[in-house]
């Protein structure tokens, strides 16, 4: 319950910033907005932390809590934060239903690669799960995820047809908190073409790497060869001292 209400506080501001219900560029405070959502203080500042972590906001020492105008630009269709690494939640594009439609679901013997990265033993099983993520009928993704099946055997097509992330949270509150990603580009295959209407001569984007639970159990290998044009992201590099 706690995690839903600072969901709806943010997803209330983004509505609000969107709408450009703050021309100042300026958030209220922290005790503002506590009472005008009936909220606790924790509340609040989990969700303007999340906010500054995803670039929506910026708070500057002795002035208050500022929108970021890269923002409104709208230049990242994705920005993972450390509360929910999962694509549904992760990937955005404003007015914009997110869907899934399911391609194969099925059990493989993982590669001696895949073993490695997600720390197998020879006899253990993978669930192969691919899906093609759209934007209302827009196909902008396919994604390809291995999970193991003794870290989640109750795994069926159902469940896997939506946000499996979420699933996770909800029903055994875990959560998928770090990820080591690669990021890069290369010409667009046949099925890239296919699946994600790209001519022969424009590439694909992709985001490749392991997802690990909250306890350091690695969760997921999966590869997303994503549309160029949804190929976008901002981050926050910050230095914590000097040489």
């Amino acid at each position: 319950m706690a995690d839903l209400v600072y969901q709806n506080i943010i997803a209330d501001l983004k509505k609000a910033i969107n709408a450009e219900s703050f021309p100042s560029m300026k958030l209220p405070d922290e005790r503002t907005l506590t009472e005008h959502y009936q909220v606790s203080r924790s509340s609040v500042k989990r969700a303007l932390n999340v906010m500054a972590n995803q670039g929506i906001i910026f708070k500057k020492r002795g002035s208050g809590t500022f929108i970021n105008p890269l923002y409104l630009k709208g230049g990242s269709f994705f920005n993972y934060n450390g509360s929910n690494l999962g694509v549904t939640d992760s990937f955005k594009a404003e007015n914009r239903t997110p869907g899934i439609k399911l391609l194969d679901f099925q059990v493989i013997k993982p590669s001696a690669e895949l073993q490695r990265d997600l720390f197998l033993q020879p006899d253990d099983f993978v669930y192969e799960i691919k899906r093609l993520r759209l934007f209302d009928e827009d196909p902008f993704m396919i994604e390809t995820g291995f999970i193991p099946i003794k870290v989640m055997p109750e795994l069926t097509e159902k469940i896997v047809s939506s946000s499996i992330f979420n699933y996770l949270e909800m029903t055994k509150n875990q959560e998928v908190t770090r990820a080591f990603l690669s990021i890069f580009a290369e010409p667009s295959t046949r099925d890239d073409q296919m699946q994600l209407k790209l001519k022969s001569t424009e590439p694909v984007g992709i985001m490749e790497g392991i997802f690990f639970l909250d306890d350091g159990t690695p969760f997921e290998f999966s590869t997303m060869r994503l549309h160029y044009q949804y190929m976008k992201y901002n981050t926050f590099v910050t230095v914590s001292g000097r040489e």
